[in-house]
């Protein structure tokens, strides 16, 4: 049987998963996280989540051509709601917006049960919204990681059930830290720098224009926003 391919993007999210855990991956496409964790002796069994009838069709023919039936089972509904009855240790949400999967996530807080000891998340936008989330629902960040493939690049975010979030963090740079990644501030690989030089660059064209739109109360506190976020960004870019 041919081994199940994972693009770095996914191998990197696999990495988190420790050996023997119950897994729920929450959109799962093709249930290949999954299935390459399975073969790898990551997991026992796991839930993969599809929303759409298409993508958990493709699931379960991948999950059958692999004979894996009766490790992963793929399940039809949104977000955390798959998860009923089921015992996981870990939740896997890779691939979409922070604002999704901090909805998913929000919705699906009473199935985050005991049992749920980590969530590995990659948002591929907005990763603030998610640490946010994280620190709000005692839930403290363990490690990031963030990479560059195939013109993208994907920060990956790994939490913990904790009664101290704040451990994470500095809290005299709380905010900066919550918007850059506290561990991600510490290894400033090249993805890292990459990312942060093209925003810093929007940032200041979108200064630039807001400079010509007046002086209202709301442009004045959103340029001082900027204003903030581009000092933050010239302390951390080499």
């Amino acid at each position: 049987m041919k081994p199940q391919e994972l693009s770095e993007r996914l191998k990197k999210v696999a990495s988190y998963i420790p050996e023997g855990s119950r897994l729920a991956d929450i959109g799962s496409d093709h249930a290949k996280l999954p299935c390459y964790a399975l073969e790898r002796g990551l997991i026992i069994t796991a839930v993969a989540g599809e929303v759409n009838e298409g993508p958990l069709n493709a699931a379960n023919r991948n999950i059958r051509a692999k004979g894996m039936e009766e490790s992963i089972h793929a399940k039809l509904g949104d977000g955390l709601q798959v998860l009923d009855g089921e015992t996981v240790d870990v939740i896997t949400i890779a691939g979409m917006g922070g604002p999704l999967i901090v909805r998913i996530l929000e919705d699906g807080k009473k199935r985050l049960g005991a049992s749920v000891q980590r969530l590995i998340l990659q948002p591929n936008v907005a990763s603030d919204h998610v640490r946010k989330w994280l620190y709000d629902n005692q839930w403290s960040l363990i490690d990031e990681q963030i990479l560059e493939e195939d013109g993208h690049i994907y920060e990956i975010l790994v939490a913990a059930r904790s009664e101290a979030p704040e451990a994470a963090y500095n809290k005299h740079e709380l905010e900066k830290e919550m918007w850059l990644g506290p561990f991600l501030m510490k290894q400033k690989n090249s993805a890292f720098e990459l990312k942060w030089s093209k925003e810093r660059e929007q940032l200041k064209k979108v200064k630039e224009q807001l400079s010509k739109g007046g002086n209202t109360a709301a442009l004045t506190e959103k340029k001082k926003k900027i204003d903030q976020y581009l000092i933050w960004l010239e302390e951390e870019l080499s």
